[in-house]
């Protein structure tokens, strides 16, 4: 059975049966004080980098590229780490990702998770922190969705 993994905006109110509910932004959402948060963990470990945040701005012209670099980013070890607790909340019951982000679909929630989704499709062993086997090493896109055109692997 799929893993049950809802994105949505921190802002929103919860839901019955949002489960354990993940803030997965760097930065604490403006606004918003600590203590009406409805949130059970803020794993910004798993927030795309400043740089990367800053060059993406939200563009959805940008997103498979974005979508690209941030799976690259996931493969470092602090990341790597907080993936695992996640995968392991959404093997656990509902997990709600959430974000900041006016477009949810567009963003990092939405990346996570779709590789959480994926992840929990694969019974593979090993590491449950690592999901490099899910993107491809010579274009670095998801390999369930396609390859990059041009890239070595479709040859």
């Amino acid at each position: 059975m799929p893993a049950d993994i809802r994105i949505r905006r921190v802002y929103d109110q919860p839901q019955a049966g949002d489960g354990v509910r993940v803030l997965v932004d760097r930065i604490w959402p403006r606004g918003l004080r600590t203590d009406a948060a409805a949130l059970d963990d803020w794993a910004k470990e798993v927030a795309p980098s400043a740089e990367l945040r800053t060059w993406y701005r939200h563009d959805p012209a940008k997103f498979d590229e974005f979508r690209r670099r941030y799976l690259g980013e996931l493969l470092g070890a602090p990341a790597s780490a907080a993936l695992g607790r996640l995968r392991s909340l959404a093997a656990a019951g509902p997990l709600t990702l959430l974000t900041a982000t006016r477009d949810v679909e567009h963003s990092q929630a939405a990346v996570l998770a779709r590789l959480l989704r994926q992840a929990g499709e694969q019974d593979e062993g090993g590491d449950p922190a690592c999901y490099a086997h899910l993107v491809c090493p010579d274009c670095g896109a998801v390999t369930s969705e396609g390859h990059r055109e041009g890239c070595p692997a479709t040859r």
